[in-house]
């Protein structure tokens, strides 16, 4: 039998805002108790693994921050590997500056390698635009995630697309994006795992990143219905995940052998 290793998405198959999603909690707990490994994912770079931790022990859901991985760990991971020891000037938060510290970054308006835009909630016109005069002077541009909207209790929120439009609009310059639905953020997360595609699966909210993104990564997938996707949009499609459940409280039982025959 397979020994399965889970990749899984944050809002919307474990929490919805600051909500848990019943029977989460239980499908937490039985990967732990069986040891099996397994990684939560999203494309927020705002939060540090630690303060995500915080925010989902407040909802119920006890997860190590070794077993949380966002954008931002993406983004360092991955300008580490282009440009060892870099540059970078950053619109973004603790999540974002936080990664890029750690793996040797210097952060700085002079000269930098990269201008990495990440999430925020409080874009300022200033820091937009000495990304948009660093980015004409030659400095790389690298985004964390193209998500154009964040949920919110009072509606949507603009978001790092959005805010990269704006700059590719002025500078005429596209940002390379490291999340979903890059593959790159799946393989930096199996990476950090330690597994392999052929015996690690993914399960999403969204078809357009979690599904697809887990797809050309070469996974297995899960959709649950929980989140954005419904069982209507998945028909309009050119590709399915390997299985559609209602909640990941369906897999309890049977985290073992999630794919039966």
């Amino acid at each position: 039998m397979t020994t399965w290793h889970y990749l899984m998405d944050m809002d919307g198959v474990l929490i919805h805002e600051e909500h848990l999603i019943p029977g989460a909690d239980a499908f937490i707990a039985e990967l732990a108790e069986a040891q099996t490994p397994y990684m939560v994912l999203t494309n927020n770079s705002i939060r540090t693994p630690r303060d995500l931790r915080a925010r989902l022990l407040a909802s119920g859901l006890d997860i190590p921050e070794s077993r949380i991985w966002t954008s931002a760990l993406a983004t360092a991971k991955f300008l580490q590997d282009q440009r060892p020891n870099g540059s970078a000037y950053v619109v973004g938060e603790s999540g974002l500056t936080t990664a890029l510290h750690d793996v040797g970054y210097v952060l700085t308006e002079n000269d930098p390698d990269y201008v990495v835009l990440g999430e925020t909630r409080t874009y300022s016109f200033e820091a937009i635009t000495t990304a948009i005069r660093l980015i004409e002077r030659g400095s790389r541009f690298i985004a964390t995630n193209p998500d154009p909207t964040g949920p919110s209790k009072d509606g949507s929120l603009p978001a790092t697309g959005a805010v990269a439009a704006l700059i590719r609009e002025a500078t005429g310059r596209s940002p390379y994006y490291v999340g979903k639905p890059n593959s790159l953020m799946m393989r930096s997360a199996i990476r950090a795992l330690g597994a392999h595609s052929e015996d690690t699966l993914m399960i999403g909210d969204r078809m357009d990143t979690d599904i697809v993104c887990g797809l050309e990564a070469g996974l297995r997938t899960i959709l649950v219905l929980t989140g954005i996707s419904t069982e209507q949009s998945v028909t309009l499609y050119p590709y399915r995940p390997t299985r559609v459940l209602d909640s990941v409280a369906d897999l309890v039982g049977s985290t073992q052998d999630p794919f039966p025959r």
